[in-house]
C-alpha cells in the first residue's frame, strides 16, 4: 500500500468552505477511484489554513497514472483547487510498520 500525502495550505478566513469541499471532494470523487483504500484528513492547531492530506493506494500508479491522468482528476481540483493558497506538496510514502 502506498500513503499519498499532500500538504495543503488555503486561502485564510476559508476553512469551513474547505472543510465541506474536501469532505464533499474525497466522498464523491476520490474513494470511487480505482486503487484508493482510504483517506484522512487533518487540520492544524497551530497553523488552521494547513492541511494534511492521507489518501492510502494500492499502487503509486493508481494515483500518479490512473488517477492524475484522469477526468477524476479534474472533478477533484474543481472542488477544492480555488481554496488553495499555494500549490500542495504532495509525496508518496511505503509503510515500513506499523502498530498492532
Amino acid at each position: 500500500m502506498i500513503l499519498e500525502l499532500a500538504d495543503i495550505r488555503i486561502h485564510p478566513g476559508q476553512n469551513a468552505a474547505f472543510d465541506e469541499a474536501i469532505t464533499r471532494g474525497l466522498n464523491t470523487v476520490i474513494v470511487h477511484t480505482k486503487g484508493c483504500q482510504g483517506f484522512k484528513v487533518n487540520k492544524g492547531i497551530e497553523s488552521p489554513e494547513r492541511y494534511i492530506l492521507q489518501i492510502f493506494w494500492d499502487t503509486l500508479e493508481d494515483h500518479t497514472v490512473g488517477f492524475r491522468e484522469s477526468d477524476a482528476f479534474a472533478q477533484w481540483r474543481a472542488i477544492v483547487g480555488p481554496f488553495f493558497a499555494v500549490p500542495p506538496v504532495v509525496e508518496h510514502f511505503d509503510l515500513v510498520t506499523k502498530s498492532a
